[in-house]
Formats: C-alpha cells, structure tokens, sequence
C-alpha cells in the first residue's frame, strides 16, 4: 500500500529532506522513504528531530528517551536503529544508572498519564538532577518519536541491513 519512494519517486516537497537524511546515513533509510509519500510527515518528523537534538537533555538521555518511546510503541527498526546509537554514546539500554531509570521512569509515566504526571513523579525526576526544562523537552521527544514509530509501524517499515544486527534486541527489558 505504501510506496517506498527513491529520490526520483518521492514527491518533489520531501527532496530537500530525504537528502539530507541520506548525507547523514550514507544511504536512504527505508523508513524515510516510505514516510516520503506525506513530505509533510517527514519534514515534522525532522524539523522537530533537528529541535530534540539541539535540547539541553544530554545525548545519552535523549538517546535513552528514544529507546524508551521505541520499546512503548513497539517500534523494532526504532530499536535497532537507536540502540547502537546509545552504545557509541557510551551508554546501555540496560543501563542502571540511577538518572537514566529515572528518565526511563518519567517518560513512562508521561505517556501513561498523557502528560497528566503526578506531583511525586515530576519532583522525583527534579530530584534526580532534572529540570522543568528538561520535563518539557521529554514532551519533545515523545511527540517527535511518537511521529516516527507510529508511521514506521503503519508502513511496516522494514529494519535496513546496515541496522539488521541490532534487530533480535528484545523490546521487553
């Protein structure tokens, strides 16, 4: 049903963007080309990346966030995309350091209670080392991520061979 669009197919308004993924990967993700058939969905997809990336939570924690967002929506190219990204950060998606859980924790309750956290759990994430900044940018990445898992999952968007290693990572930990 979906088409998975080359630089060619895809529809003129998604070029500039599936361009500039590819320059970043080496290669056009699967993902990407089949998110280009809306260039609005990829552009939003991307614009509110470039804007989560540019956040004050640390590479490690967006990184964990992510995982954390691909794990809840079932997202197993997300996963296998994300996870090495954690582990060249230096970081695990088993990882017990105590900030990390904590983040984990949030974001959880975050998507649990569609934002609507209790006062315990936002002054335990402010506890941690956290900000309200830091809270709101977690908003950030769920909406941003939310967009990509749920559009790689509607497309069954298909884990590329360059993530293919990291595919067999257990979504439940």
């Amino acid at each position: 049903m979906f088409t998975t669009h080359t630089h060619d197919t895809a529809p003129a308004a998604g070029h500039a963007t599936m361009l500039a993924i590819t320059n970043q990967f080496g290669f056009l993700p699967s993902a990407v080309a089949l998110m280009a058939e809306s260039p609005e969905l990829l552009q939003a997809f991307s614009r509110a990346n470039s804007l989560f990336q540019q956040s004050s939570l640390s590479p490690i924690a967006r990184e964990t966030l992510v995982l954390a967002i691909a794990e809840r929506n079932g997202c197993e190219l997300c996963v296998a995309m994300h996870t090495p990204a954690l582990i060249r950060l230096g970081g695990s998606p088993e990882s017990t350091d105590p900030a990390l859980v904590t983040l984990r924790t949030f974001a959880n309750a975050v998507m649990d209670t569609t934002g609507a956290v209790d006062d315990d759990q936002l002054d335990a994430f402010i506890a941690a080392g956290y900000t309200a900044r830091n809270a709101l940018e977690v908003v950030l990445g769920i909406g941003t991520y939310t967009l990509s898992t749920f559009a790689n999952r509607l497309t069954k968007a298909p884990i590329d061979p360059q993530f293919a290693a990291e595919k067999d990572h257990s979504l439940t930990r």
